[in-house]
């Protein structure tokens, strides 16, 4: 083995997987949540949808769906060579059931946010899109215990769309952003502030510039906690995510694929 070959970064694939079916054209969007700048080299990230499941994750009937699918979907991740996998997505979706699963890292990106915030302030807010998505927030909240923790979760209320994102509604979106979050930080006694969705990362930058406290990119959170898991030689503990007697590998082949 030749001196550079020894110094070669290790070669790490990170399965992306969004709880909901998405289109092939639309997962770019999301993608480009993670600047060039974050990448290593041998790093390799790849996105991808649910083959089929939730729609909008508006109620607890399209958690149900959005876990079921994110397993579909992820739980073949260690035999397909995946070093780690992140669901991309604030809901969670199948993260413990993941982790029960697979010896490879499982992060999903509303806990990592919210104990990321811990760390930051006192009390954290979470600015959403819309009503529905505040029970998604509260699910992961209560799930963590910090509900002590929690300042508010505030909504804009404008419906989201998770094939175009924000693209198209900047200018209505930040706007009502930034004044929910001043109103968090002022009225609620936030400290920090989270995106309550990674279909809101287009907002971060601009909400960086303008908030008086730390705003979280949760997207970003999760994904630089899956490349520390790595570092570390750091995952979950199988006394905690005991694995099932009996797996199912065949449950989902009749379903067929939404795109």
């Amino acid at each position: 083995m030749s001196a550079s070959e020894k110094h070669e970064p290790p070669k790490r694939r990170i399965k992306m997987l969004l709880p909901v079916p998405v289109p092939p054209e639309a997962l770019p969007g999301f993608a480009a949540q993670i600047p060039q700048h974050l990448m290593r080299a041998g790093l390799q990230v790849e996105f991808f949808g649910t083959k089929s499941g939730a729609y909008i994750l508006d109620s607890i009937y399209e958690f149900a769906l959005a876990d079921a699918f994110v397993i579909e979907a992820g739980m073949s991740a260690e035999s397909e060579g995946y070093d780690a996998v992140c669901v991309n997505s604030m809901s969670d979706s199948g993260v413990g059931a993941l982790r029960s699963l697979l010896k490879i890292p499982v992060l999903g990106c509303a806990h990592t946010s919210f104990l990321t915030a811990c760390m930051l302030g006192k009390k954290f807010s979470v600015l959403t899109m819309w009503e529905p998505w505040k029970l998604l927030c509260d699910k992961a909240i209560a799930a963590e215990g910090l509900h002590h923790r929690l300042a508010s979760i505030r909504s804009i209320d404008v419906r989201p769309d998770t094939e175009a994102l924000l693209s198209g509604k900047e200018e209505i979106v930040f706007g009502k952003l930034e004044e929910a979050g001043r109103r968090a930080i002022e009225e609620d006694g936030a400290e920090v502030l989270v995106l309550g969705s990674t279909t809101m990362h287009q907002s971060h930058a601009y909400l960086v510039e303008r908030m008086p406290v730390p705003v979280i990119n949760p997207g970003l959170v999760a994904f630089e906690l899956c490349l520390m898991f790595l570092d570390l030689g750091l995952t979950h503990s199988k006394k905690t995510y005991k694995p099932p007697e009996k797996v199912d590998t065949k449950i989902f082949e009749k379903v067929p694929p939404r795109f």
